[in-house]
């Protein structure tokens, strides 16, 4: 068995065309939980549900969110009635004190439904309130996934990285900002000062993930800082990363990310913007897959390939990249 950890749409996208050499039933996926918001007092769940779906078969692959051939009737409705009231669709993000009421789960996360700042589709709407639904039933956050797992017929364990709130507040010189708020509102502005992790020192992982994480683990080419960054954040998380062989495919070619703000956060956090820096962070890293083109010498076994991820033949390829560099290290 070999563990993958998920944020983003990386390791999406390398699991998409890899069960010939990863069988699903075979690779767990432990999920970044520190994006999640809670909308319209519905939890939103984005790293979860983009595997979930990657795995169903139904994942919007344009855009590497949501569900395929979606509606958005809801949405659509909110917006107008917002504009209708004068209120405008920007992100409402309740006050202190209901950041800490209510579901404990959802703190510091929580956001008014009025003008929707985040686009849910009407059946991935659906799977948000089936979510909620049993977790104010009872559930914990890795019992409802697994309830959605089943109804989606997903083969693969999904797991939440944590059944405890972490929640990454982005700090800017405007104030603080949830990362969706940040990333999906307001298009990566305005400047970083600092990523916290909000939780993340009283959260531990479940019982579920520390059984996975005996397991070699692979991190695909997510987000080092937002993506990797709430896991590790959780100090028994890391110490479990220091006991197990662990290959990471990086997001970077030399300094050039593929895709989304990783290069901004590492700079704003100190880290350099590039896959040596990316190896400063991942320092439990015992093997890399690096780009064909990316010439970073790490000192640590390391498998090139070509590390484009647009095509299920592509994430075959960097599936065998990866399956080289574990052969290294175990």
């Amino acid at each position: 068995m070999v563990t993958f950890l998920a944020g983003g749409t990386g390791t999406p996208k390398l699991l998409h065309g890899a069960a010939a050499t990863f069988p699903p039933a075979d690779t767990p996926v432990v999920a970044n939980t520190g994006d999640d918001v809670e909308l319209a007092g519905h939890l939103v769940c984005p790293d979860l549900d983009t595997q979930l779906f990657a795995d169903a078969g139904e994942l919007d692959t344009e855009t590497w969110w949501g569900l395929a051939d979606e509606t958005t009737e809801t949405h659509d409705a909110l917006h107008e009635f917002a504009e209708r009231a004068g209120l405008g669709t920007d992100p409402r993000y309740l006050d202190a004190e209901a950041q800490t009421s209510g579901r404990r789960l959802a703190r510091w996360r929580r956001f008014s439904g009025v003008g929707e700042f985040m686009l849910i589709g009407d059946r991935d709407r659906a799977v948000h309130l089936t979510r909620t639904g049993r977790l104010d039933g009872g559930d914990t956050l890795t019992e409802a996934t697994a309830v959605l797992r089943e109804a989606l017929g997903v083969e693969r364990t999904i797991l939440p990285m944590s059944d405890d709130p972490v929640a990454t507040i982005i700090h800017t010189p405007d104030g603080e900002q949830h990362f969706q708020e940040w990333w999906v509102a307001n298009g990566g502005e305005p400047a970083v000062e600092e990523v916290e992790f909000r939780g993340a020192d009283e959260a531990e992982p479940t019982p579920e993930v520390v059984d996975a994480l005996a397991e070699p683990v692979v991190i695909g080419p997510s987000n080092p800082v937002t993506s990797l960054g709430p896991m590790l954040a959780m100090e028994s998380f890391r110490e479990a990363l220091g006991s197990t062989p662990v290959v990471a495919v990086s997001p970077f070619v030399g300094d050039e990310v593929f895709s989304g703000p990783a290069g901004k956060l590492m700079a704003a956090t100190g880290r350099e913007p590039s896959t040596a820096g990316v190896a400063s962070v991942y320092e439990f890293a015992d093997a890399f897959v690096l780009d064909a083109e990316d010439d970073t010498d790490l000192a640590r076994p390391t498998v090139r390939t070509d590390t484009t991820l647009d095509t299920p033949e592509d994430s075959a390829r960097v599936a065998r990249a990866v399956e080289r560099a574990l052969g290294e290290v175990t």
